[in-house]
């Protein structure tokens, strides 16, 4: 790409002074050759001015002193000065007027001189080609030098210029290189021309935005362990209970829903690539709480559930949706004792749905246990994430409190789908 803009600058500066150039080599030959015979024109004046005053021996030497090769053709035929033919330009000049002609090797200057004894004295200047260009040839000489100069300098400008454009883009591949190769910690910095800039700008922000996804990721895996273990959990109880084939069934759809945690996590990453997912809060939030309850009444907890009347649509898929409530509930069943009420409220809000879970058990451990991995309860601390998580990735928020039993409080806000 160097070459091809240093190529481009060559073309064009060549271009631009042949323009200007030509038309000046032109103009400088015609001032030339118009100064020529303006000098030989004045020096035929002169020795016009003579011809009648002088006889022919001053005549004589007048004409050989003269800067030019001077004829002077007198009435009666008499010719003085240098030998030259009498042309057809000689005869029309004789009868009275003065004429500028052309002939082979150069140019004749014919002065009419009328009031000659005898008739009409015709004066010839001759102007050889030598004479008519004079000079011109070294200034034609000097205008290329400076043309080839000037190509010269707009090569090494325009090297310049591309080396300042290259430069910037052979960074951005180094670094482009270095990110495929898997290399995430290569950044360039932003320079050259301001669309090179906007470019590097840009790279940054997709190395950063790759770098996010990547954790993102990771936070995923991490949490897949979370969610397999709600089904787990009560898939262990029940086999406690194992003893007829009602109980065998129930066992079996608890491993149901751990095939179908797996596969909500599996459709979560794919659905990365799509656009936003919605469901109906109420039908999800019933379901999940329908789940739940079993459990419930194995362990005598009393639980409450108000769902308002729906459908409720939110801008959050069913299976993240699903996995939220899960990890909100298990969160009460892991970290309060047997026999402890708990409640699930769905109501509608402004802008969106409020999701609120709370229990009569002791409370949160800590006063902000929001950061993931920390829970202050011995647990891995992803529940709340989860939930958190769900909720900011559809543009709502989570937050903590204390319920009107003393116990734990999390209130969810989902946005409402956007027309």
């Amino acid at each position: 790409m160097r070459r091809w803009l240093v190529l481009l600058v060559a073309a064009t500066t060549s271009l631009v002074l042949i323009a200007l150039l030509v038309p000046l080599a032109l103009l400088v030959r015609t001032v030339a050759e118009s100064g020529a015979v303006s000098e030989a024109e004045a020096e035929a004046d002169s020795v016009a001015v003579a011809v009648g005053a002088l006889d022919v021996e001053t005549l004589q030497l007048t004409t050989e002193r003269a800067a030019h090769p001077v004829t002077v053709f007198l009435p009666g035929g008499q010719v003085v000065g240098a030998p030259a033919p009498r042309s057809a330009a000689v005869e029309l000049a004789a009868r009275g007027r003065s004429v500028t002609a052309a002939v082979p090797g150069g140019r004749e200057i014919l002065v009419a001189v009328q009031g000659a004894p005898g008739g009409t004295a015709v004066v010839r200047v001759f102007l050889d080609d030598a004479r008519l260009t004079r000079g011109v040839t070294q200034v034609w000489i000097g205008l290329g030098a400076l043309g080839l100069a000037l190509v010269g300098l707009g090569i090494l400008v325009g090297d310049r210029l591309a080396r300042a454009v290259i430069r910037p883009i052979m960074s951005l591949a180094k670094v482009s290189h270095r990110l495929a190769a898997g290399d995430l910690s290569a950044r360039t910095v932003p320079e050259g021309p301001p669309e090179v800039h906007a470019v590097g700008l840009a790279l940054n922000h997709l190395a950063e935005r790759i770098t996010g996804l990547l954790a993102e990721e990771r936070e995923n895996v991490a949490d897949l362990s979370h969610r397999l273990r709600t089904p787990l959990t009560g898939l262990r109880l029940e086999a406690e209970s194992l003893g007829d084939p009602e109980e065998a069934a129930r066992i079996e759809a608890r491993v149901d829903a751990l095939e179908r945690a797996v596969t909500a996590v599996i459709n979560e990453a794919r659905r990365r690539a799509q656009g936003r997912a919605e469901c109906d809060a109420a039908a999800v939030t019933g379901a999940r709480v329908a789940f739940w309850s079993v459990l419930a009444e194995d362990q005598g907890r009393d639980f409450t559930l108000d769902l308002a009347s729906g459908p409720l649509p939110v801008a959050v898929a069913a299976d993240d949706l699903a996995a939220c409530v899960d990890a909100l509930l298990g969160n009460v069943f892991a970290h309060t004792p047997e026999g402890v009420s708990f409640s699930v409220r769905l109501e509608s809000a402004e802008g969106g749905t409020l999701l609120t879970v709370s229990d009569a058990g002791p409370g949160f451990a800590t006063p902000a246990p929001l950061e993931r991995g920390e829970s202050g309860a011995g647990s891995t601390g992803l529940g709340l994430d989860i939930a958190r998580r769900t909720a900011e990735s559809a543009g709502g928020s989570l937050s903590l409190g204390t319920s009107p039993q003393g116990g734990a409080s999390v209130v969810v806000f989902l946005p409402a789908v956007s027309a």
